[in-house]
């Protein structure tokens, strides 16, 4: 059972709250959970916008079956399931598409080995595809590509587009995206002073959680933790996590480590959010 169907079956099975906020650009259902209350502070954490990063999505399940000491959380395990079924089943997947969709996806990949493929069915790299200085990355590139194609225009993508319409729906008071890897977490994205002081204390907490650097990086546009800080003002980070010795596509061999490391962030992030609520 792959990570795609453990996703599909922990929903069909989980207790509390779920929902549907959108389809793929495949039609596959764009699934959550809710776990805690629906009181201050409320998460939104999402997880394996790149396809090879599938491996985030089964610590976003051990996430939904821990809950939330205080606040609560929406959820989004795969929030690119048709990007994660390519790099996951390659060929297997490919053969049950329409024709001219798999030529289409060899093509761009430049053969049938899907595993580092990191963007969803339309060959667009969702982390690059939200409107916060879009197309201005250094990595950039501007024609259907396995990564950094950042689309035809912001939002062009299903599975953006339904990221950030449900992002403005429930408005939390922070967001997390999980990728791998690194062990790193970036947090900055041109917020004004306040915001940059509340953030940098904030992300110091969870480097001390996960034991990861906290990382201001440079070049990097149109990814939905920038959307966030852009758009909505409020803090969000990216966590890469597993070691930056290890090769792409993580597996499940590393989700012990990366349970160690990462378990405990939703509660330390409701915590320290807690703290700035009552300066």
């Amino acid at each position: 059972m792959d990570a795609i169907e453990r996703v599909r079956r922990f929903f069909g099975t989980f207790r509390g709250e779920t929902f549907v906020y959108g389809r793929s650009a495949l039609g596959a259902p764009l699934v959550g959970f809710f776990v805690g209350r629906h009181e201050f502070p409320v998460l939104l954490l999402q997880y394996a916008l790149h396809a090879r990063e599938w491996v985030t999505s089964l610590l976003a399940l051990e996430h939904a079956a821990r809950g939330m000491p205080r606040g609560g959380a929406y959820i989004l395990p795969l929030t690119n399931p048709d990007g994660a079924a390519l790099a996951l089943r390659g060929e297997d997947f490919l053969r049950a598409l329409p024709p001219a969709r798999a030529e289409f996806l060899r093509r761009v990949n430049g053969g049938a080995f899907f595993a580092q493929w990191k963007a969803n069915a339309n060959a667009v790299d969702l982390n690059v595809n939200f409107p916060a200085r879009w197309g201005t990355g250094r990595s950039n590139v501007f024609r259907p590509a396995p990564q950094n194609f950042v689309g035809r225009r912001p939002l062009s993508e299903p599975e953006s587009r339904a990221l950030a319409a449900f992002t403005e729906r429930v408005r939390p008071d922070a967001t997390v995206s999980y990728h791998t890897k690194g062990r790193e977490i970036y947090w900055e994205f041109f917020q004004p002073a306040p915001a940059l002081r509340r953030d940098e204390a904030i992300v110091r907490a969870l480097a001390e959680e996960t034991g990861y650097a906290a990382r201001r990086i440079a070049g990097s546009a149109g990814g939905y933790k920038d959307w966030c800080i852009a758009a909505l003002g409020i803090p969000a980070f990216t966590i890469e996590a597993g070691d930056d010795a290890l090769a792409h596509p993580l597996g499940e061999d590393v989700l012990p480590a990366l349970l160690q490391e990462n378990i405990g962030v939703p509660a330390r992030l409701a915590q320290e959010l807690t703290k700035w609520k009552k300066k």
